[in-house]
């Protein structure tokens, strides 16, 4: 008998269509319903709580009850970068849906990746905060360095020491499906969101991961976080 992890039971949890397709509807970040699930996967209710038992019982989504209304969410960061990287492997594969339209651009320029920001915004702001040295290390090993620790603190407002009294991570690389490139999760990732929601300068569109910064806040974006 083979011992260690039981990774088809997880592949096999994430791999059916419905299931997927809820999946990916949190990866939004955002608690949601049975029925906004089942509309998003498609299935009766009855059958989307089966498969939400089914993913509760596997680890990957939690119950959060909100006085009399119950939501689910992904069960946590760690759900949301597997996610995430199976997104990425399966359109660098050429496994892609074949919906298209007008939102597709506006998910790979912006979008929400569970608390963080992705799409192209979200690799221009790693690649800047790597290229003038705020970022140290690589992969798993991704830290803040003291300038950007200065820079995160003073020029974006963001209580480094609050977060680092926290137990996620400060700084994660994060895969990202649309460009096959690496952008910033951790608590630092979702501070950052947080304070551009904060500002106005940036809003999650309902029923999608689409984020859109207005006029000043690309404006601010780009002064804070320069491309090449």
């Amino acid at each position: 008998m083979k011992e260690g992890p039981d990774i088809a039971r997880v592949a096999a949890l994430i791999g059916d269509p419905a299931r997927a397709n809820m999946l990916t509807a949190l990866m939004a970040g955002k608690m949601l319903t049975a029925g906004e699930l089942a509309r998003e996967a498609g299935v009766t209710l009855p059958t989307a709580s089966a498969h939400l038992a089914k993913l509760e019982a596997g680890g990957l989504v939690v119950p959060r009850r909100q006085g009399r209304h119950k939501y689910v969410a992904l069960a946590g960061a760690e759900v949301a970068a597997v996610l995430e990287a199976l997104m990425g492997l399966a359109a660098g594969t050429g496994h892609l849906r074949t919906r298209t339209g007008p939102r597709d651009e506006s998910l790979r320029r912006a979008r929400v990746c569970y608390n963080h920001l992705a799409g192209d915004m979200g690799i221009q702001m790693f690649e800047s905060l790597r290229r003038r040295g705020h970022l140290r290390g690589t992969g798993d090993a991704i830290d803040l360095s003291r300038d950007g620790h200065a820079f995160l603190a003073e020029a974006v407002g963001i209580d480094i020491e609050g977060l680092k009294r926290g137990r996620t991570r400060l700084c994660r690389e994060c895969l990202d499906w649309s460009a096959r490139r690496p952008h910033l999760a951790g608590s630092v990732g979702r501070a950052l969101l947080q304070r551009f929601e904060a500002n106005a300068w940036a809003r999650r569109e309902k029923e999608t991961r689409a984020v859109r910064f207005t006029r000043e806040g690309e404006r601010q974006f780009h002064a804070l976080f320069p491309g090449e």
